[in-house]
């Protein structure tokens, strides 16, 4: 079922990914360039931008923290003055540390919610006025974040990034009721396990582990479906929302049994 407008059309679609230098979101940001929309591409590291810019005539690399709120008020700013208009923003930075009770790390469990959270925030700062202005002006606006089946429900070595994920879940949702009266799109991306340089720190084998060009086929696909929630692969995070509805006690032991912890 189609909660948003249905993106059909990339050709000059002004598309900005934070968090865009490795990963999900450069993965994202090229396959949106190969269907002809001009990708916009920010995160920490400069050099991964520039390069991609190189690599892909008509993008534009604009380096920011995604911390500093500033930054991306600028940065949204720049946009809007070269381009008029901002069609779809993509807020895909992440942190990840495995942590467990056990190991409890304050400065990495703050690190996720700056990152992880706290940055989707600052992007909301910069581009809400802008996407609501053109929603209700009848033009293109969408808004998506990129979670994880993490934010479902409570999972071993998740402490840290669990709740941040959660968090961009409700968030998500909250979004979609206030802003798709206005005409503006809202998405949350819950990928399973990506090969991406966060999960590789990973120790134990990843189920149904998929590579970031095959989550961004599936990312794209659902925002020309018109998606709210798009989550792959399906064969794992439908086994994932079944578990998810289960009562405490059954969750918990059926997570201890799949897992070992």
């Amino acid at each position: 079922m189609a909660l948003n407008p249905p993106i059909r059309d990339w050709r000059d679609q002004v598309v900005w990914l934070v968090g865009a230098s490795t990963g999900i979101g450069r993965a994202t940001a090229q396959e949106l360039h190969a269907r002809g929309a001009r990708a916009i591409v920010s995160a920490r590291n400069a050099q991964a931008l520039d390069d991609f810019a190189r690599r892909h005539a008509g993008s534009e690399a604009i380096a920011l923290d995604a911390t500093d709120r500033e930054a991306m008020r600028a940065a949204a700013a720049t946009i809007v003055q070269r381009h008029g208009r901002i069609d779809l923003a993509v807020y895909c930075a992440g942190h990840y540390r495995p942590m467990r009770a056990t190991a409890f790390d304050l400065d990495d469990a703050l690190r996720h919610q700056r990152v992880n959270y706290v940055g989707a925030l600052h992007l909301l700062d910069a581009v809400l006025p802008q996407l609501i202005a053109q929603g209700q002006a009848g033009q293109p606006a969408h808004l998506s974040l990129v979670s994880s089946v993490a934010g479902y429900r409570g999972l071993p070595k998740a402490l840290a990034y669990g709740p941040t994920k959660a968090a961009l879940i409700n968030l998500g949702e909250t979004l979609y009721l206030d802003l798709q009266p206005l005409g503006v799109g809202v998405s949350v991306i819950n990928p399973g396990f990506v090969d991406t340089p966060l999960t590789a720190q990973n120790e134990f084998r990843m189920p149904a582990l998929i590579s970031s060009d095959e989550a961004a086929r599936q990312i794209v696909a659902g925002w020309e479906k018109g998606r709210f929630e798009i989550h792959f692969p399906k064969r794992f995070t439908h086994a994932l929302k079944a578990i998810s509805v289960l009562s405490d006690g059954l969750y918990f032991a059926a997570i201890r049994r799949a897992t070992g912890l």
